[in-house]
């Protein structure tokens, strides 16, 4: 699968960006944005799976960030709001092709990733 992420860009602090996936190729079970921070590893962000369109976020994304999947698109958005300068990273999704009960929300269980966008949340 083939996934090409948009809709990074520059903000204030307390501003909103709606970030898009949009996904190509073969199926996949599950689809995840995970963020990278300089200096910091790759954190998960939220994970949606298809088969029951469950979706988790971290513990750091709850109540800032609505993850969806528009799946005539197929395309997953992730809205991003009240952003912080903290929540400046390279934003990446990720699919997971192979069907999995134990595959948890983190990168180790996505094998396609797409190419990353920046957010920069500055005033």
């Amino acid at each position: 699968v083939q996934l090409q992420a948009s809709g990074g860009g520059l903000v204030q602090p307390g501003g909103s960006l709606r970030l898009s996936c949009a996904a190509s190729g073969q199926d996949y079970y599950a689809i995840a944005w995970f963020r990278q921070a300089p200096g910091k590893k790759r954190e998960a962000v939220s994970c949606i799976t298809v088969r029951d369109e469950s979706i988790e976020y971290s513990d750091s994304a709850k109540g800032r960030v609505t993850a969806s999947r528009d799946n005539a698109k197929n395309t997953a958005y992730l809205d991003l709001n009240s952003l912080k300068p903290e929540d400046t990273a390279v934003y990446y999704c990720a699919a997971r092709t192979y069907f999995s009960l134990l595959a948890g929300c983190v990168a180790e269980s996505f094998d396609e990733w797409g190419q990353g966008t920046q957010v920069t949340v500055s005033s």
